[in-house]
């Protein structure tokens, strides 16, 4: 089963992904950025953190594909972020300096995501960001990543047993909706 959550900055999709995935032996994938010296994203880390249960594992790597690919029938998966995901491998890649070759290396890249998705034997829950519903960035960098992330969200979704969309706390199950 595979599940895909979506939504906006602080709607609560974390929340709905650790209510999906129960209490029970979880390996909760983050490849997001480690916080550094960013205390704000080092208080949402601590937050995230402070809610999982101790028996959790916790694995930090944007290789997310090699951790679904060896993941075995049985096993329980939450990754948290997709988005995050995207912008480190954007970061790595040179995109936003228009580095020679990112394109089709992120293109290898979200192909890598989307099978291992598409195939793993684990329950795997994902969350991402929707952030193609506000204001058009004002930059050539921002509109980029609008459309990459639009893409990718996408290919996981149309992989995908469920999608629920959560907004302002609440959850709309998608998955029965057509697909364009």
């Amino acid at each position: 089963m595979r599940t895909l959550i979506t939504g906006g900055v602080r709607s609560g999709k974390s929340r709905h992904a650790e209510t999906i995935v129960g209490t029970g032996p979880v390996r909760y994938v983050a490849p997001g950025y480690p916080p550094g010296d960013d205390a704000e994203w080092a208080a949402r880390i601590a937050a995230h953190r402070a809610r999982r249960p101790a028996h959790w594992e916790t694995v930090e790597t944007i290789d997310v594909a090699a951790i679904l690919g060896a993941a075995t029938a049985g096993e329980v998966l939450l990754v948290d972020c997709l988005t995050t995901w995207l912008t480190r491998h954007l970061d790595r890649a040179g995109a936003w300096t228009d580095a020679e070759g990112w394109n089709a290396r992120i293109d290898g890249e979200t192909d890598q995501l989307v099978g291992a998705w598409r195939t793993t034997r684990a329950t795997v829950v994902g969350v991402t960001n929707e952030i193609g519903l506000g204001v058009v960035p004002a930059t050539a960098s921002g509109r980029m990543f609008r459309d990459r992330l639009g893409t990718l969200n996408q290919r996981i979704a149309a992989a995908s047993d469920r999608v629920h969309l959560v907004v302002v706390g609440r959850v709309l199950d998608l998955s029965a909706a057509p697909t364009v």
